[in-house]
């Protein structure tokens, strides 16, 4: 359910009210009595809940430095071992 904005045309206060989309706009102001006008108002972002989203969606993306250390990781997982003859990666049985 949207929280709508109004403002009192006769006391200017502004306040909110939380209503399904299908009720009739307020027309009394809930301070004074006075008539009231919805506003229109820029809304907010959407927030999603639940599993999933973070990492498809709002996961920030590897610094490049992070990358260069991956990467620098892998590398070195595939360099020959300096030490086993003609450079082969054996393990000693």
């Amino acid at each position: 359910m949207p929280t709508y904005e109004y403002q009192c045309q006769e006391c200017g206060k502004e306040f909110e009210a939380f209503q399904k989309m299908s009720d009739s706009p307020l027309k009394q102001c809930k301070f004074c009595g006075g008539s009231v006008r919805r506003l229109i108002s820029g809304g907010t972002g959407v927030i999603f809940k639940g599993s999933g989203f973070y990492c498809t969606d709002y996961k920030s993306k590897p610094s490049p430095a992070k990358k260069e250390k991956k990467e620098k990781k892998e590398q070195s997982a595939e360099t020959p071992c300096q030490q086993c003859p003609a450079g082969k990666n054996e393990t000693a049985d």
